[in-house]
């Protein structure tokens, strides 16, 4: 028995006026309470408890001794009741990773939203394209675009996010679309320099038909935001996101190009560093993500027209 449960031990001693029946209510012999009373009085060199056979009262310290363990009590008690309350509730400071596009676009908004929803809740969003560790950041939840490693941390999937070969119409008016991927070897290239396979674009038909394909051009990037600008400028063809570019294809600034071929989807998980005890508000906000990521999520993405 620990000194808190000590202190709770005497003061129910004190209140019911019997070892034994503090001791029933602890789940313990009366011996055990007994001796761990003792215990006390010895560790502070005096007598808390006068004991007789009509029972059990306390001593003049022992009565200020009461009441200054009941305080503590208290202090306990309301504690417990605090980190329940946090708990239970979508409160406090999450802090949110992302990678840079997908933040902008998409996780800020739904975030927002998930705010509007939990007025008490403060979130700090970072975005970086760099790894990150989550543990050394302080970061309760970061978004991650690909299969997971086995690895100590938490994580939940969220749904898949597509992407898609486009082109401004007006290339694919000056240099004829491509029917097949060998076609795109005589195209240009806008090459997303971080996934996708750089500069190796692989295409899947019919689930049996795999081909990749080395790719070149006039423009790379580590920016999402800056390969869809140049395709939209008519620079070449371009491999993004779909959240990417449907607003695009919407607005006709950009056609999807061999739609008979798809890309690797990837998979969306949201990790966390705790996977034992997750806190409510981590829990709710994979919640809120995981309702936003069903079927064709990305049609419902408005953003800006040049990004």
């Amino acid at each position: 028995m620990d000194r808190v449960q000590g202190i709770s031990l005497f003061i129910r001693v004190v209140e019911t006026g019997s070892f034994s029946k503090a001791a029933e209510d602890f789940g313990i012999t009366q011996p055990t309470a007994t001796k761990f009373v003792a215990s006390m009085e010895k560790r502070l060199g005096t007598l808390l408890l006068h004991r007789s056979t009509r029972g059990v009262t306390p001593t003049e310290i022992g009565k200020i001794y009461y009441e200054k363990c009941k305080g503590i009590a208290r202090e306990i008690e309301e504690a417990d009741d605090l980190a329940s309350l946090m708990q239970s509730k979508v409160r406090g400071k999450l802090t949110v990773s992302s990678s840079v596009a997908f933040g902008r676009r998409v996780l800020m908004p739904s975030i927002l939203k998930f705010m509007e929803h939990h007025p008490d809740l403060e979130v700090n969003l970072n975005m970086d394209d760099r790894y990150i560790n989550l543990v050394e950041q302080g970061v309760d939840l970061a978004i991650r675009m690909r299969r997971l490693p086995d690895s100590s941390l938490g994580s939940r999937f969220l749904g898949l996010n597509p992407w898609v070969l486009v082109a401004n119409p007006k290339y694919l008016k000056e240099h004829a679309a491509p029917k097949h991927p060998e076609d795109i070897r005589h195209h240009q290239a806008l090459i997303y320099t971080t996934v996708q396979g750089d500069h190796r674009w692989s295409f899947t038909k019919e689930a049996d038909k795999n081909e990749t394909i080395e790719v070149k051009g006039p423009f790379t990037s580590n920016n999402l935001s800056s390969i869809l600008a140049a395709a939209r400028a008519g620079m070449g063809l371009a491999v993004v996101p779909w959240y990417m570019a449907h607003q695009s294809v919407k607005d006709k600034v950009l056609k999807p190009v061999m739609e008979d071929w798809s890309l690797p989807t990837q998979e969306m998980h949201a990790v966390f560093s705790s996977p034992k005890h997750l806190p409510t508000k981590v829990s709710q906000c994979i919640d809120w993500l995981q309702g936003q990521f069903k079927g064709e999520w990305w049609k419902g993405i408005e953003t800006g027209k040049s990004e």
